[in-house]
């Protein structure tokens, strides 16, 4: 199973012709491949998944996403250090279980 997390653009630019951004995920940046949806502009919700960013959603969506994350407790795991070397995001994906989501 896969999960997209959704998250705003805060800003884009190039990087070696690839278009790139700076995506906020409930107070975390990250960097994102934009190629697959390039009319995504500064301001919009993206969903994103290991980087790539997917599909374009609208600011009702992403909202409702990160309230179901929060009431997973999906979000908690972002703002805490992770308790091993693994990338947080790694640690979130670990405690989202599948039935939760339906």
């Amino acid at each position: 199973m896969c999960l997209a997390i959704p998250g705003k653009i805060l800003e884009t630019h190039r990087d070696h012709e690839m278009l790139m951004a700076k995506v906020q995920f409930g107070g975390i940046n990250k960097q994102v491949c934009l190629e697959y949806v390039p009319e995504a502009k500064v301001g919009d919700y993206v969903l994103v998944h290991v980087g790539f960013a997917l599909a374009q959603i609208d600011e009702a969506e992403a909202k409702r996403v990160f309230e179901l994350l929060e009431a997973m407790g999906g979000l908690d795991e972002l703002n805490e250090p992770p308790e091993s070397a693994q990338p947080r995001s790694q640690t979130l994906w670990r405690k989202v279980e599948p039935s939760a989501l339906s």
